[in-house]
């Protein structure tokens, strides 16, 4: 039995867990950049279930669609249930299983062969959907469930689904700009290792970290302070990342 990759080659069955996850490795694209929880963990994790989900014969398009249904269910916990640890806990699981699958999808694209523009567009469609909603869902529970004491904290998450979905909006100008003038993307360039110390410098802005922080959220007050620093912080970093993005943008060729 074979399993037939994207570009209609065949991959062994008899392919061990261990050849595909070492596969898989030596195929892993650079890390330039990436905050640490996305570089150091969930790269790994999302080895792993693209690993799993090669042996299992899904497609990065179902691998898509898990880690979304993983998602949605986190973010739909945050707006219809009462805050509290289990809960927490329960959010901040879907979260970080969604968001290693998400990094799952495209590992297992490149182990069949490549993946498409139309699984691109959809892992960045449901990206920018999880963006916002999660912010969105916050607004909502504390709205719910009077959490967060005064209504000027609702503000909070408003402003960081803003700083949030420019970032994203941001970033993937920026990939789409040097792509058109010519210009080597983020992704192919290879700079040699990345920095350890700039992948824990920008940790705050790392959705991998915001996930793991709703295990605090059965207790809001603790939760909306960490929550807030990370806005912060974010706001701070895509106020210098203009900076530089629009200086970047005005060098190139014309």
């Amino acid at each position: 039995m074979t399993i037939t990759a994207d570009n209609g080659t065949a991959a062994p069955a008899a392919e061990s867990l261990r050849d595909t996850l070492r596969k898989l490795s030596a195929a892993q694209k650079g890390a330039q950049g990436a905050p640490a929880y996305s570089r150091f963990v969930n790269r790994k994790l999302g080895r792993l279930f693209a690993a799993l989900a090669f042996h299992a014969g899904l497609t990065p398009n179902a691998v898509t669609g898990i880690s979304a249904a993983f998602t949605a269910t986190g973010v739909a916990l945050l707006a219809l249930v009462h805050p509290s640890w289990p809960m927490g806990f329960g959010v901040a699981a879907c979260l970080v299983l969604g968001y290693a699958l998400d990094a799952a999808d495209g590992q297992l694209a490149r182990l069949r062969g490549g993946g498409s523009p139309a699984g691109e567009w959809l892992d960045h469609m449901v990206d920018a959907v999880k963006a916002s909603s999660l912010h969105l869902a916050i607004v909502i529970g504390m709205y719910r469930f009077d959490t967060g004491g005064s209504r000027a904290l609702l503000l909070v998450p408003l402003a960081y689904c803003v700083v949030d979905a420019v970032l994203y909006f941001g970033t993937m100008l920026n990939e789409a700009l040097r792509a058109q003038h010519g210009v080597p993307t983020r992704a192919q360039r290879s700079d040699g290792r990345p920095s350890v110390l700039r992948s824990l410098l920008v940790l705050p802005t790392d959705y991998g970290l915001l996930c793991c922080v709703f295990v605090l959220f059965g207790a809001p007050g603790l939760f909306l302070s960490v929550y807030t620093f990370l806005l912060v912080a974010m706001a701070a970093f895509l106020a210098l990342a203009s900076v530089k993005w629009f200086a970047e943008m005005d060098r190139l060729p014309r």
